[in-house]
C-alpha cells in the first residue's frame, strides 16, 4: 500500500478538484482521505453515505458548577484569556476563549471548577459513489489539535487500506505548512504539490517545498492555470527542475473547474476531453513513479 498526499502552498490552487479526480480514477483501489479538517470539502464531490459517525475529543475546557460556586469572582480576576464571564449572579467559561490551562480549577477556593474534555469535532467513515471509502472529518469552529484529528483521519485510512489490501491511499492535505499539513506528510510515500502562476503561489511552493525536503519524500508537481502567467509559469518549471520535482502537468485555466464543483462532480466528470487526458496521464505518472519506488 503506498500513500499519495495531495498538498499546496496556498488555498484556492484546485488541490481538492485534482485530490478527488485522482480518487475518481482509482476507484475500489483506494482508501480516500481528507485530511483538511479545518475547510473539510471532499465529501461536495463525493455524495459520502456518513455510515461511521463518531464525536472527536481532545483539549479540555473547564466548567463552573453554580450550584457550588460561591461568586467570588476569582477566576473572572485571574483568567488571562478572558474566558470567563458573569451575569452579576452566575458565571460560565466561554467555549471559544477558554485554552484549557486548568488554572482557575487550581485557584477556585470552594472547588466549584472543573476541567472536562472538550468535544473539537466530528469523525466520519463514508462509503461514496466512486466505489471507494471516505476517511474524513470536521473541525469545530475554534477549536484546536487540527493536527491531531489529522493524524486520527490518516492512521484509520491506512488501517482500512491494509485490512482491504488496497494499493492506495489518496490524502487530500491542508494548504499552508502548518500542523495539519506536517500531520499529513508523516509517513507519506509520495507528495503532490499543486501550484499556481502567481506571485504567492510561487513563494508559497517555495515554502511548502522547504517543508517537504524535511521529510524525504518523493516530491512531484502541477501547475494549474499555468497559462495566467507564462512568465511565472517559467519561474516556476525552473524552480522544480533545480530541486529535481517531478513536473507532472500544466492544466490550463478553464470555467470546468467551477462548473464541476458547482454540479458536485469532479472536473473528470464534466467532458472536457482535453482535461480529462492531462489529468489521467498525471494519474498514470504517479503510479508509475510510486511502483518504481
Amino acid at each position: 500500500m503506498k500513500e499519495i498526499v495531495v498538498i499546496s502552498g496556498k488555498g484556492g490552487t484546485g488541490k481538492t478538484s485534482l485530490s478527488a479526480s485522482f480518487a475518481f480514477l482509482s476507484g475500489s483501489e483506494a482508501i480516500i482521505a481528507d485530511c483538511d479538517v479545518d475547510a473539510a470539502d471532499m465529501h461536495l464531490l463525493m455524495s459520502p453515505d456518513f455510515a461511521h459517525n463518531e464525536d472527536f475529543y481532545s483539549g479540555q475546557m473547564a466548567s463552573i458548577d453554580n450550584e457550588v460556586c460561591t461568586s467570588c469572582g476569582l477566576c473572572l480576576e485571574k483568567c488571562r484569556f478572558d474566558a470567563i464571564e458573569t451575569d452579576g449572579e452566575r458565571y460560565q467559561v466561554k467555549e471559544l476563549d477558554c485554552e484549557g490551562c486548568g488554572y482557575c480549577e487550581r485557584i477556585c477556593p470552594v472547588g466549584a471548577i472543573s476541567m472536562k474534555e472538550q468535544k473539537a469535532g466530528q469523525f466520519y467513515i463514508s462509503g461514496t459513489r466512486m466505489k471507494n471509502t471516505l476517511v474524513h472529518a470536521r473541525l469545530r469552529a475554534g477549536a484546536e489539535n487540527s493536527g491531531k484529528l489529522v493524524a486520527k483521519v490518516k492512521k484509520e485510512a491506512k488501517r482500512l487500506a491494509e485490512q482491504e489490501n488496497k494499493k492506495y491511499v489518496i490524502a487530500d492535505g491542508s494548504p499552508g505548512i502548518g500542523c495539519p499539513v506536517i500531520s499529513s506528510l508523516s509517513g507519506a510515500d509520495y507528495v503532490v504539490i499543486v501550484t499556481e502562476p502567481t506571485v504567492s503561489g510561487l513563494h508559497d511552493l517555495k515554502r511548502v517545498y522547504e517543508l517537504v525536503k524535511k521529510f524525504d519524500i518523493k516530491t512531484s508537481c502541477i501547475i494549474n492555470k499555468h497559462d495566467l502567467n507564462p512568465e511565472i509559469t517559467n519561474r516556476i518549471m525552473d524552480f522544480i527542475d533545480s530541486e529535481s520535482v517531478v513536473h507532472l502537468c500544466n492544466i490550463p485555466y478553464s470555467n470546468t473547474f467551477t462548473d464541476a464543483i458547482t454540479r458536485g462532480i469532479t472536473v473528470l466528470e464534466n467532458g472536457d476531453t482535453e482535461m480529462i487526458k492531462v489529468i489521467k496521464n498525471a494519474w498514470e505518472t504517479i503510479k508509475k513513479s510510486i511502483n518504481d519506488k
